[in-house]
């Protein structure tokens, strides 16, 4: 009976999370600017109304008195359980202090950003990163971990820094010197093939025809699901009503492209998801670190290799107009879409260096959550990172430096490893997909993309959140996350 009282209660808040994704995905695309205030009262009100039911006293007494009958049952009660736990371990009192603190964060950041104004910022950072270590310990008493682990699992469960220290310093070590001969590389390259410049204008309406075609093409479910445009790019909805958005510029047409490839790649895992278990946390997806891994298999391991382009290069003809790119050539795309170079923005930076950002950010919170590091001393801290892992400085120039992400201002510590997770977790997949299928790239090449995704399907997507992010990983690739993978791609992809 006490599963059963479980299952109710998925199912109730199963319907709340779907107004609420809903309605916030309609905020950032189709609703009329003077609907923002009651829209955030109706969601304010409809969040509220989840934290209560999905935190109410009696459910702990449910779990703890659920027999389970099968072994999906039993997978779904420890998730429930993990998840009861991770809602209940901050006390309201905190939760409040938490919430006010990070809203003045941000609000300030978003001003004093644009200045590189780092010492008006820097009282605001402190308390939020104060709140963070009281968060962190708290989490860490609940779940039985250290503090930085007890954040890291809310966006990857199982992830712990013992492995991924491990993983990262190995990956780092590789990029720090493959960064030189990966440039030396495409500077040898552009000197035989140089780059060329694009036709635009490309207007907008032909732009989103392309989009629409490339979504076609590698799977996307147009009846449980939408393209539409938004200030800043995102998946968002639920798994049987995706509601994807992009941006557009006329001057150039492949931003746009890759970042509807990148957002159709997180829409195939939502669509993808057990649908039996939707109401279940078992049936959700895994984590940020797989969610991530899906959108760069698609972005990274598909779209930006010369498979594709093969098959797609027609498209852009057939829906842009033959004029569009007028005598570029596959080597021409490629020359565009992998490009690489050293620069100070983490969400600008192209496959090769997009990694030392991000083990930069982990490194530093670390510090920061465990007590060796204070807000003060980010700048310098910050400035030798880049300085040693890519060659630039950052010394006097805090917009490009520690205030250019909104992670820390929101309190969001413990995010930042998803994001390599997720391109070292894709080149795995892929080798695991390659040597389950060797004709992949064949098939790519015709743009049949069925035996892609019923591997994808099969292995990662069916799965919801039945296992922890390194056993899933595991269960998909045949072992562990292995740095070696991520690596070999980058030789085969920069290097040729």
């Amino acid at each position: 009976m006490s599963f059963e009282k479980l299952d109710i209660l998925g199912r109730r808040l199963e319907a709340l999370e779907h107004a609420l994704s809903i309605l916030g995905a309609d905020e950032a695309t189709h609703m009329a600017v003077g609907g923002g205030e009651k829209r955030a009262e109706a969601m304010s009100n409809l969040a509220g109304m989840y934290h209560a039911q999905a935190t109410a006293p009696e459910i702990g007494d449910w779990i703890e008195a659920a027999r389970p009958e099968t072994e999906d049952q039993k997978l779904a009660l420890a998730e429930f359980k993990r998840q009861y736990t991770n809602a209940t371990c901050l006390p309201t009192e905190f939760v409040e202090r938490r919430t006010a603190a990070t809203m003045r964060s941000e609000q300030l950041w978003r001003d004093l950003r644009a200045k590189g104004d780092w010492d008006s910022f820097l009282p605001a950072l402190e308390g939020v990163v104060a709140l963070v270590r009281e968060e962190a310990q708290l989490r860490a008493d609940a779940l039985k971990l250290a503090p930085y682990d007890a954040l890291m699992d809310q966006y990857d469960p199982g992830n712990r820094t013992a492995e991924l220290d491990v993983v990262f310093d190995d990956l780092k070590s590789f990029l720090k010197g493959f960064v030189p001969e990966a440039l030396a590389a495409q500077d040898a390259r552009l000197t035989r093939h140089p780059r060329k410049t694009l036709n635009g204008p490309y207007p907008i309406v032909k732009q989103r025809e392309l989009g629409l075609a490339a979504m076609r093409a590698v799977g996307f479910d147009f009846t449980h699901g939408s393209l539409a445009v938004s200030h800043h790019p995102f998946c968002g909805g639920v798994p049987t009503d995706v509601r994807m958005t992009t941006r557009y510029r006329t001057d150039e047409f492949l931003s746009s492209l890759m970042g509807v490839l990148h957002e159709t790649g997180h829409a195939l895992y939502e669509q993808g998801l057990p649908k039996e278990w939707s109401h279940w946390p078992l049936g959700k997806a895994r984590g940020m670190g797989i969610h991530e891994s899906q959108s760069l298999f698609v972005e990274m391991q598909l779209a930006r290799s010369p498979e594709f382009w093969e098959f797609t290069l027609p498209l852009v003809h057939l829906h842009l107009g033959e004029d569009a790119i007028p005598g570029w050539e596959i080597a021409d795309i490629l020359n565009e879409v992998n490009f690489v170079e050293r620069g100070y923005i983490r969400v600008d930076a192209d496959e090769v260096t997009y990694p030392l950002h991000v083990i930069l950010r982990y490194e530093l919170e670390q510090d920061l959550v465990n007590g060796k590091l204070e807000a003060s001393q980010i700048p310098e801290a910050w400035d030798a990172k880049m300085t040693e892992y890519l060659g630039i400085s950052t010394i006097n120039d805090p917009k490009d430096g520690p205030m250019q992400d909104v992670h820390w201002p929101g309190g969001a510590f413990g995010y930042f490893p998803s994001y390599t997770l997720g391109a070292m977790i894709a080149a795995q997949q892929w080798a695991a997909l390659e040597k389950a299928q060797p004709a992949v790239r064949e098939d790519i090449r015709k743009g049949d993309f069925t035996g892609v995704n019923q591997w994808r399907s099969d292995n990662i997507w069916s799965q919801g959140s039945r296992w922890s992010t390194p056993d899933l990983i595991t269960k998909a690739t045949g072992e562990p996350l292995n740095a070696d993978f991520f690596k070999a791609h980058l030789k085969r992809r920069y290097l040729a």
